[in-house]
């Protein structure tokens, strides 16, 4: 991990029990092994076991405690057995992080979008995060409460940019759901915030066809900060949230993007 771009705050998560979803790869990896390096016991879930086992060895070449659990959340049965086998590994949960999300018919417009494109980003970005938020409150509540971040995007709550209308109206509906979810769920002790990157140092935030100096180029033209941003600088914003720092914090929707929506 790149430690070089976030500061490790060893003990912030000492005893704390955490579910990250999507934790096989990207963001979801670099925020599992940020928990884990800060103390937490981390349940790492995805569709891949081969990536999530990568990340439990990271993990435990780093010291840390880390297991993982496959299941796909855009299914019910799925989604509730997996939040079910966390909480039997590590006995109950404190935090839990939604980094699932997919991108697809990037560059069409909202016209020319697939079907099965629509279909398939529905199902992960918007049926999975509720599958997830519905599972996760249910073990909270038996536990007397917890931290809950979902990660949304820019794009959609925030800004708008041609040819991604489709990803941004699921993103808009991770925004609105989450802020729901949580005034819905704040008497019962659960935390539930959002995070909304903007274009990252991933494959997702390439345009088809480009190369990543000609994504370089145009981040320098678009971005009021000439540059895309790093998962570690993410990873920070999402473990401020679910730590006792944020104790104040519920429903905001942090925009980590440049200020490319200021």
């Amino acid at each position: 991990m790149n430690t070089s771009q976030r500061t490790v705050n060893p003990g912030r998560f000492q005893s704390r029990r955490a579910l990250v979803a999507g934790g096989g790869t990207g963001l979801g990896r670099v925020v599992a092994r940020a928990l884990a390096a800060e103390g937490a016991t981390v349940v790492v879930a995805g569709r891949t076991e081969a990536t999530l086992r990568e990340t439990v060895r990271l993990i435990e070449a780093d010291g840390g405690r880390a297991q993982a659990v496959t299941a796909d959340l855009t299914d019910a049965a799925d989604a509730r057995r997996l939040v079910d086998d966390a909480v039997g590994e590590l006995g109950g949960l404190d935090v839990a992080v939604n980094a699932v999300g997919i991108l697809r018919g990037a560059g069409q417009a909202v016209a020319d979008i697939a079907e099965e494109d629509w279909d398939a980003m529905l199902a992960a970005n918007v049926t999975g995060t509720w599958l997830f938020l519905r599972e996760v409150v249910r073990a909270m509540r038996a536990s007397g409460g917890g931290a809950i971040v979902t990660v949304s995007s820019d794009l959609g709550p925030h800004i708008r940019i041609p040819g991604m209308g489709a990803y941004a109206a699921t993103k808009a509906a991770v925004s609105a759901l989450t802020r729901a979810a949580a005034r819905d769920h704040i008497a019962e002790g659960i935390r539930i915030n959002a995070v909304s990157p903007g274009a990252l140092d991933t494959p997702m935030s390439l345009q088809p066809g480009e190369t990543e100096a000609e994504r370089a180029l145009r981040m320098k033209e678009q971005s009021p900060l000439g540059r895309v941003g790093t998962l570690e600088e993410v990873a920070s914003a999402i473990l401020h949230l679910a730590s006792e720092e944020s104790g104040y914090t519920v429903g905001a929707d942090l925009v980590i993007d440049g200020g490319a929506a200021a």
